[in-house]
């Protein structure tokens, strides 16, 4: 047990680190250890985000960044990481709610495009229009004809938005299915989140095998070239953040240097 004399030596790093292993099991030594490096690295990518950022507005780049995955797979997270310390005048988190009525009679990509990112600006997507890929028919929100008709217009649509100079990175975060079930677990016993659990997010795990069906026909359909998806193994979230953040940066050639990614987290599909 920690002592408050022990933080004397809070500033001298091996001291106090020295004295950290001498007190704690080795199990939570090694978890402190691991988390202030996270900490560290966190850190030190974000404030290359930061360039980035002013990169990006002095380019009048216009930069599409969307995060897709199951229910409590880290997408959440990860954007707060992202976008924790951009002006938020250049940036945007884009969560669309159910569509409207009058939505519902729209083009369906059509509200989305109203998100699309301005000149020097990036936008975030918490979840995007490919809900209609996986979600949607996998709960029954959509009817086989929508999910049809969007399959075969997504290419097209994405391919336009790129041809208009707008810069897409798709991610999937991938976690196994005890993993999600233990998220889940302490979602509904935390109370600061339990608004994050539905009985959507239960189904899910009813139905994981529908889902990985629908998953895997979206990405040999819209996995393309030049709009590839990027698979992030997201059991561990911290990793997962770290690599994320490292493979945007790593798409910039202002910011690409001495970025090294982890090719056991991250694969293009």
């Amino acid at each position: 047990m920690l002592k408050e004399k022990d933080f004397i030596f809070f500033d001298d790093k091996e001291k106090f680190l020295k004295i950290l292993k001498s007190k704690l099991p080795s199990k939570k030594y090694k978890k402190t250890i691991d988390r202030l490096n996270y900490n560290k690295e966190l850190l030190f990518l974000q404030s290359r985000l930061v360039d980035l950022q002013n990169y990006i507005k002095s380019e009048k780049m216009r930069v599409c960044i969307i995060f897709e995955g199951r229910d409590a797979a880290g997408k959440g997270g990860a954007i707060k990481r992202f976008t924790q310390h951009l002006n938020p005048r250049n940036s945007r988190i884009v969560a669309l709610p159910e569509p409207t009525i009058e939505e519902k009679g729209q083009w369906y990509f059509r509200r989305y495009m109203r998100a699309m990112p301005n000149p020097g600006e990036i936008v975030f997507f918490d979840r995007s229009w490919y809900n209609r890929a996986v979600v949607e028919p996998v709960m029954g929100f959509c009817t086989n004809r929508e999910y049809s008709t969007f399959m075969s217009q997504v290419n097209e649509f994405e391919n336009m938005l790129i041809d208009d100079g707008v810069q897409i990175i798709k991610f999937w975060f991938s976690i196994t299915k005890y993993e999600q079930k233990r998220r889940f677990k302490k979602r509904m016993t935390n109370p600061l989140k339990s608004w994050k659990f539905s009985n959507v997010d239960m189904e899910s795990q009813n139905r994981w095998e529908i889902y990985t069906k629908y998953k895997n026909q979206m990405f040999n359909r819209s996995g393309t070239n030049i709009s590839p998806w990027i698979n992030i193994k997201s059991n561990n979230k911290l990793t997962a953040r770290i690599e994320s953040i490292k493979y945007v940066l790593s798409r910039f050639e202002m910011s690409k240097s001495n970025i090294l990614l982890d090719k056991n987290i991250i694969s293009s599909i």
